[in-house]
């Protein structure tokens, strides 16, 4: 494997927020098990053993996520982390963005996705559109939501404010131009708010975390290959619609196919 970025930064810590975590689970004693596993993985020299080792930890934190019912971003890091060491792009991928999801404005889960997406075999770029999107709204893409919320009631405060001193002072085109811009970072913020949680809501993403898998143009294998050539681990979709079996899939650049369930994980 080729050197990984030094922003690769192992997480030793864990704020476990979830309540409902099994008290039979000794979730400190896993997780620090974990973190020795990671950190004898990190000491060792044979690669095949180094590999082997990160496959642990990523067994042991992957169970404290599921069986302690902890959903925390660094915890999804680590676990990703692991999975992108011992080779496994499709799933470091996966937790990555889960960790993105709970953490969006984070730079080491921003930046180590980024490299391991440049790791895996299938390029599949983003439609013109959504980039255009992304570069005319980015304080929608880039901006956490806690951010936008904060600047949505810094906006209406000034709107207030302009037209208060308007009452007193009288009104000027000024004071009007503050209120308008005041309005329209308040309504822009919330609009962004509303639509983020609407979108979380109605859409789901996933990865492909098979080694490859053949995207067909129907739900079964008779039918014909959907593309030239088959999908790879770590490819991002869009779920249209799942199907005993399996997934309705839409690609990056707007390519859809049909894929078996047990090749990919819903993010």
């Amino acid at each position: 494997m080729n050197r990984l970025p030094a922003v690769l930064v192992f997480t030793f810590c864990l704020s476990c927020g979830s309540s409902a975590a099994s008290s039979s689970l000794d979730i400190a004693g896993l997780f620090d098990q974990a973190n020795k596993t990671f950190s004898t993985a990190n000491q060792q020299q044979d690669p095949e053993r180094q590999k082997d080792l990160y496959r642990q930890a990523a067994m042991i934190y992957q169970r404290l996520i599921d069986e302690g019912h902890i959903s925390n971003p660094k915890l999804y890091y680590n676990l990703a982390n692991a999975y992108l060491l011992c080779g496994d792009i499709g799933r470091a991928i996966l937790n990555y963005r889960r960790a993105e999801a709970l953490a969006r404005t984070d730079a080491n889960i921003q930046k180590n996705l980024a490299f391991a997406r440049s790791r895996r075999a299938d390029a599949v770029p983003v439609r013109t559109q959504q980039q255009v999107l992304g570069v005319l709204f980015f304080w929608h893409f880039d901006l956490a939501a806690a951010n936008r919320v904060l600047l949505a009631c810094v906006g209406l405060g000034v709107a207030c404010l302009a037209m208060t001193i308007m009452i007193w002072l009288g009104r000027s085109s000024l004071w009007y131009a503050v209120v308008a811009v005041g309005l329209i970072v308040f309504l822009a913020m919330t609009g962004s708010v509303l639509l983020e949680q609407h979108e979380r809501s109605s859409r789901t993403f996933g990865v492909i975390v098979a080694e490859q898998t053949v995207a067909r143009q129907g739900d079964g294998p008779a039918y014909p290959e959907a593309f030239k050539g088959p999908l790879h681990a770590g490819t991002e979709f869009e779920l249209i619609e799942a199907r005993p079996g399996w997934l309705h899939i839409r690609l990056s650049d707007g390519s859809d196919g049909w894929i078996v369930q047990d090749a990919a994980e819903l993010i």
